[in-house]
């Protein structure tokens, strides 16, 4: 099939190497937000051999559960927290909890996230839908980088943004309420880069394509060439056992140049 054959060309295999994932991630508190389902429950399958201590947050409680005792059965010392980062509530309760961990935080993973595909039309009579995405996709980010800040100064630590190729291409009809949340975290994110690292915590972003999660599941889309979650997740632990480093698509880079060079008109047609 043509799509497949294109997602072997655009998104190449790449695997983990367990030992190099326990030699750099055991003894680490990792936290994953979004962790019950796509992208988030590969990455905590793929981490939970490693030694590392996973602490998981995810709006939805019986999933969320579900994937904390698969990452214990694989060895794991692994614990959740369901809530919806959305809600001041819930936040509060989070980071009460996070509080409470005797070892910190090490590494910080932001990939709750909501997408939405609507026209300006069809948005009038739904302003909650900004509100929503800039909620989950900006303001929860920011506040747990925050909060989590003087413990991830301390300990040196990581944060990896998952983040989307749009961010990196000029904006796309449709996609307003969620491109301008994602391109905010990205822009906050990059402004505050060289201040983080310069107090030791590296930063980290991984710039995703379409990725055959959930927010995949718009029959629209079913043709069209998407990353495996479980690859995203292998690219989200590859960065991880670096320590540093970004990621995006080989393929990115030209692809904005091209965007960036035809008349506006073609881009929003293509």
């Amino acid at each position: 099939m043509i799509h497949e054959t294109l997602e072997r060309i655009l998104f190449p295999r790449r695997v983990v190497d367990p030992s190099a994932s326990r030699s750099a991630l055991s003894g680490k508190t990792i936290l994953v937000t979004g962790a019950s389902f796509g992208i988030g429950r590969e990455l905590v399958e793929l981490l939970a051999p490693t030694g590392a201590r996973l602490l998981l947050v995810a709006r939805t409680a019986e999933k969320l559960a579900l994937v904390r005792d698969r990452a214990r059965a694989l060895g794991a010392d692994a614990d959740s927290f369901p809530a919806d980062l959305r809600s001041e509530t819930d936040m509060a309760s989070v980071l009460a909890w996070l509080d409470g961990q005797p070892d910190g935080v090490d590494i910080l993973v932001h990939n709750a996230g909501k997408s939405i595909h609507r026209s300006i039309l069809q948005s009038q009579d739904r302003y909650h839908d900004f509100q929503r995405t800039m909620a989950i996709n900006y303001l929860a980010p920011v506040r747990l980088t925050l909060h989590l800040l003087p413990r991830l100064r301390q300990r040196r630590g990581q944060i990896l943004n998952v983040s989307a190729a749009n961010v990196l291409l000029p904006p796309m009809g449709g996609w307003a309420a969620y491109q301008a949340s994602k391109c905010a975290f990205d822009q906050w994110i990059g402004s505050s880069r060289l201040e983080l690292e310069s107090m030791g915590v590296r930063v980290s972003t991984a710039y995703f394509p379409l990725v055959r999660t959930r927010m995949l599941a718009n029959p629209a889309y079913a043709r069209m060439p998407a990353m495996e979650a479980s690859q995203a997740a292998v690219r989200i632990a590859l960065l991880l056992n670096r320590g540093r480093g970004d990621w995006s698509p080989w393929w990115l880079p030209v692809t904005s140049m091209l965007a960036r060079a035809l008349p506006r008109r073609l881009w929003d047609r293509s």
